[in-house]
């Protein structure tokens, strides 16, 4: 007889059966109160089911974090053509009669493309993503190298003898180069940074792109000088075919900016944000603020009603739409108050002075590659007795700079001391600040090297190298002058890796785009100082030169067809006034470490 007071009896269990299952037929009505809430199993299962989604989710994500990081390398292997420039700067001169001024004068806005809108791509990543700024690189990639090719093949300017096109649109061709460079490196760079700055691997994350960057020159200008040349009389190979090299950059580079715009995303945006918005809050350093005066987060209360389920329904969506535009004003705000952060800290000042008097050398060095190997020998000398050449040692500057940048980056993550999150936001009332108010409990210590230790190190590393240059010792001596490019190459790239690395360390990586973009603006300013000054003193030698019959004068100084300068005073001098310059870097760098007010002082790890 089946109990009557809801007392499970033995006969109520069926293996194979739910164990709460509604049963309306009276063969198996035990007498129980059936029970509508649903059953243990179909709970269990839903369990289950939820885990892996969550699971599935998580997977996926990590894929598309990974998948974004590749194509990103992908870009940067692509990117950095304009590294290639002294491969064809020297053809410019012989082929379309540009002046040393003039050729300067297309790498001066190749760099300030480069540089100077800098800060306006890292925004665009940083509200944006790094999709819209991928697409927008490929265009200004296509435009850029098609019209270069065209005005190339048109021949030298009317007011240089020719019938080609104007000077002026080869400097705006460049100039569109320039922008497509800056805006492909930054959106890959950015990806890398937010994908994985937060965990103990980022200084590889970010070495790896910004070597790849580098490398870029390396292969794009051995494909142009062994399978895009041109053919001598005899059959052998001879320069570059511009015209063709820049109809292969502009189209290979329109693809990868397109695809790019798929393929680079940014994964636990969200999370990030709202993890630095609670830091701020628990901070001290924002009891002003009118975002928290008027206070986030107080959308997401739900009433509870019995209206009707079309009410419902509209009130969630109304919700929905409510917390994404909360969301979008949470992240602008946490942004924008990012960056004055990052500008009112004069540290920051510091290190991108020392970043302007370090890159703007070592950027008009390798622009300036062919026209420096072009002053060592005399004139009568044959290409085929000279035993160097400007595409190896770009390639030379490339390899050197990628060995040092992926070396700086796995360094910095192995021997660096360890950083804590959001240390550039620990004012009084802060957490980290109540604890570290606290006596230490003693703890294994571990051999650790600044990553300052590491920049100052390969900055003067490269001022070696300018120092050789000036001092003549490869005057004459091809090959000896792949010492002063790998020094050279090897101080520019860790400088590169460094700085950005050092960004994220100090300010994180919620707003790096504008932060990086803002610090990496500063050496289209030292290109084109270090640019003019170069093509100053190379044309002063090469009219001293030529007012004085070409005697020798001026150390062996001649000049040929009023645009070409041989001998040691073409470039001595510059190179004496980079070395110096990148000597006082050095110091305004250890005075934001280790001075009054400098990171040391403050308690920030670098």
């Amino acid at each position: 007889m089946p109990p009557t007071n809801g007392a499970i009896d033995k006969l109520d269990y069926h293996p194979g059966r739910p164990l709460l299952q509604d049963d309306d037929s009276g063969e198996h009505n035990s007498g129980r109160p059936t029970h509508p809430t649903g059953y243990a199993g179909s709970f269990f299962e839903q369990v289950a089911e939820g885990i892996v989604d969550r699971d599935r989710r998580r997977m996926r994500q990590e894929l598309i974090r990974y998948l974004s990081f590749a194509y990103a390398i992908v870009a940067c292997l692509c990117g950095g053509s304009i590294t290639a420039y002294s491969l064809y700067d020297h053809l410019f001169q012989s082929r379309l009669h540009y002046s040393q001024l003039r050729v300067n004068g297309i790498s001066i806005a190749a760099e300030l493309g480069l540089y100077l809108p800098v800060p306006i791509f890292g925004y665009l990543c940083d509200r944006f993503g790094p999709g819209r700024p991928s697409l927008l690189a490929g265009l200004l990639f296509g435009f850029g190298y098609l019209v270069a090719a065209f005005a190339y093949r048109g021949g030298p300017p009317p007011d240089a003898g020719g019938q080609g096109w104007p000077f002026g649109v080869m400097v705006l061709a460049f100039a569109a180069v320039g922008m497509g460079t800056s805006c492909m490196y930054i959106s890959a760079v950015t990806t890398c940074a937010k994908n994985f700055g937060r965990g103990k691997h980022k200084g590889l994350a970010l070495a790896v792109p910004i070597a790849c960057f580098g490398l870029s020159g390396m292969w794009q200008s051995q494909v142009g000088s062994r399978i895009l040349y041109e053919r001598r009389h005899d059959g052998t190979r001879g320069d570059v075919d511009v015209y063709r090299f820049f109809l292969f950059l502009g189209v290979l580079l329109l693809a990868v900016g397109i695809v790019g715009a798929f393929a680079l995303r940014i994964i636990d945006e969200e999370e990030m944000i709202d993890e630095a918005v609670e830091e701020l809050e628990q901070s001290g350093l924002l009891e002003d603020s009118e975002f928290f005066r008027r206070g986030y987060g107080t959308i997401n209360e739900r009433r509870h009603s019995s209206e009707a389920e079309a009410d419902f329904l509209r009130r969630e969506a109304e919700g929905r739409k409510a917390r994404a535009q909360e969301d979008a004003r949470k992240k602008t705000w946490l942004l924008n108050e990012e960056t004055r952060l990052f500008l009112s800290d004069h540290n920051m000042w510091w290190l991108a002075a020392g970043f302007f008097l370090v890159t703007g050398p070592g950027e008009a060095f390798i622009n300036n590659l062919g026209t420096i190997i072009g002053t060592l020998y005399p004139p009568a000398t044959s290409s085929t007795q000279i035993p160097t050449s400007a595409a190896t040692h770009v390639s030379i500057v490339a390899i050197t700079s990628t060995i040092a940048r992926i070396l700086t980056g796995t360094l910095s993550d192995l021997l660096a001391p360890a950083t804590t999150l959001h240390q550039h936001r620990q004012g009084p009332n802060s957490l980290a600040s109540s604890l570290a108010s606290l006596p230490a409990a003693p703890a294994a210590t571990r051999f650790t090297v600044s990553r300052l230790t590491f920049l100052l190190f390969f900055s003067l590393l490269l001022s070696l190298g300018q120092v050789l240059l000036a001092s003549g010792l490869v005057q004459q001596h091809g090959e000896r002058f792949w010492i002063v490019s790998a020094l050279v190459g090897a101080g520019y790239g860790a400088v590169f890796s460094l700085v950005p690395i050092l960004i994220s360390v100090i300010w994180g990586v919620e707003n790096f785009g504008t932060n990086w973009g803002i610090v990496a603006m500063v050496p289209a300013l030292g290109a084109t100082v270090w640019g003019v000054v170069y093509s100053a003193v190379y044309q002063w030698a090469a009219e001293q030169g030529a007012g004085r019959g070409g005697d020798g004068a001026l150390q062996g100084v001649t000049i040929v067809e009023d645009v070409l300068c041989y001998g040691k005073d073409c470039y001595a001098p510059t190179f004496w006034a980079m070395a110096v310059c990148v000597w006082v870097a050095c110091g305004l760098w250890i005075w934001a470490w280790r001075g009054p007010g400098g990171w040391h002082r403050r308690g920030v790890t670098v």
